[in-house]
């Protein structure tokens, strides 16, 4: 059997696409949402499917426990889970601002600190932090989204330039437009209007399985390749 696979926010989306490609792959999964239910129904083969919120990190080490137990150490984590409210700032109240640090970066930092010190001791492993176009270029309405994209870009460029001397690589996955559940959080209608209008404009989003492909690329390069960011997009998409 392969190596075990972790992903957070696995019940949808690039965090779903990934868990079947990885499974398809032969690797047995540590999957992780708020959405229990919408991950069991995927019926994936050698899958520990649990409800867990990232921001929870004494959590995390036990169900890391659990599946280590069960399938050996974690060789590739998946941080993909997210979230995602697009307004003006003056509309976003503190639980807004609160909720997409935490979930964003927290939980990145969560999970992160259950797997990684195991990995640069054993001298391997993989880390893999899903961040966005938007952690690369300002969008109207995304000021406290922008903000947690950058700051996961940074934190994982920081965490590559410590894991790199233990043979540990620490990827950034950035995906553009791709059709996923993050924009369930918006409330205003006219920014979900004109977001879509975009998609649109550039000939759809991507569909989360082409994000699945990169990833899986990306992981199967050998250990001594580290591959430090891909950026995916739509061709269309400028910014």
């Amino acid at each position: 059997m392969k190596p075990l696979v972790a992903i957070t926010g696995a019940s949808s989306g690039i965090g779903a696409a990934a868990a079947r490609a990885f499974s398809e792959a032969g690797h047995p999964l540590l999957l992780t949402a708020r959405r229990v239910e919408l991950m069991e129904e995927m019926g994936l083969p050698d899958a520990i499917c649990r409800a867990h919120d990232v921001v929870d990190a004494e959590g995390y080490r036990r169900l890391v426990d659990e599946a280590e137990t069960r399938y050996g150490p974690v060789d590739l984590l998946v941080n993909n889970a997210g979230f995602m409210v697009l307004e003006e700032f003056a509309a976003l109240s503190p639980e807004d601002w609160r909720q997409q640090f935490e979930v964003n970066c927290i939980g990145l930092l969560n999970t992160t600190s259950a797997v990684l010190p195991a990995m640069i001791e054993r001298g391997t492993g993989t880390i893999m932090n899903i961040g966005s176009t938007a952690g690369r270029t300002m969008y109207p309405n995304h000021t406290v989204y922008n903000g947690t994209k950058y700051a996961v870009h940074a934190m994982t460029e920081g965490l590559r330039r410590e894991a790199a001397p233990a043979n540990v690589r620490v990827i950034l996955i950035s995906p553009g437009f791709v059709l996923t559940d993050l924009l369930t959080g918006t409330r205003a209608e006219t920014i979900k209007e004109g977001y879509h209008a975009y998609r649109d404009e550039i000939g759809g989003a991507l569909d989360p399985r082409e994000i699945a492909r990169a990833m899986l690329f990306a992981y199967e390069q050998p250990q001594h390749l580290c591959i430090w960011e891909m950026v995916v997009t739509p061709t269309r998409q400028l910014v």
